[in-house]
């Protein structure tokens, strides 16, 4: 899932200070899951502009909506009409629906709202942790399904280094202990009973498939809808 958090406010009042008829549109995927950028964030953030331009006293049309997805075009299809009346989108939605947004919408101003931050999961309620890089060469079956790559402070592909102590990453502090990546690893490998696996050498990665130059694409052809035909 996408994680992302709503830029500060003061932020957001600053880069929507010159417009006088906003749409706060939120997108109900990853973002509204998280709890940063579904219709009620959205709402919650056109009240909350609104409410800051009556304090300095300039007018503005503002309104709150949502849509399935900012990524796919065939749902901001259906704002297509509502966007013909505001000057600029605030796009509650990861940078991907932002660009989306701003593609399909070339005459009109596309702002961010959000920050996006990573790829995660929800450990308890209210506390989100990164745990993908997307780094376009999965190693999770040579190390049974926890990711050194981002759950290791070093990225190491052997491990663990000397700075692991007690289960803990060497740069834990006591406000935010940080677990080792390989410790997790190797407590798992114990639960299956094959301790032994360690010993085994993981290959240099190749990360040629997640820095290249320019962004990554993948085609289907087996899926492709050929226009015109």
């Amino acid at each position: 899932m996408i994680i992302g958090e709503r830029k500060p406010l003061e932020e957001i009042f600053d880069r929507t200070a010159s417009f006088k008829k906003i749409l706060v549109l939120g997108c109900e995927t990853c973002v509204a899951v998280c709890l940063a950028g579904g219709k009620k964030e959205a709402e919650e953030t056109a009240s909350s502009i609104s409410l800051h331009r009556k304090e300095e006293s300039k007018p503005v049309e503002i309104k709150a909506d949502s849509i399935q997805r900012q990524c796919e075009y065939e749902f901001v299809d259906e704002i297509a009409d509502l966007v013909k009346d505001y000057d600029v989108v605030l796009s509650m939605a990861c940078g991907v629906g932002v660009q989306t947004l701003a593609e399909k919408l070339p005459d009109k101003f596309v702002l961010p709202g959000l920050n996006t931050q990573f790829l995660g999961f929800p450990l308890e309620q209210g506390v989100w942790m990164e745990n993908c890089q997307a780094c376009g060469n999965c190693v999770l079956d040579m190390t049974y399904g926890i990711c050194p790559i981002t759950r290791c402070s070093k990225s190491i592909l052997n491990g663990p280094c000397g700075g692991s102590s007690e289960g803990l990453c060497e740069i834990s502090t006591q406000d935010n202990e940080i677990a080792c990546g390989w410790h997790l690893i190797y407590e798992r490998l114990k639960v299956l009973g094959k301790q032994e696996y360690m010993n085994e050498v993981v290959p240099l990665k190749d990360w040629s498939s997640s820095f290249h130059g320019g962004p990554r694409k993948i085609v289907r052809e087996d899926v492709k809808i050929v226009r015109g035909e």
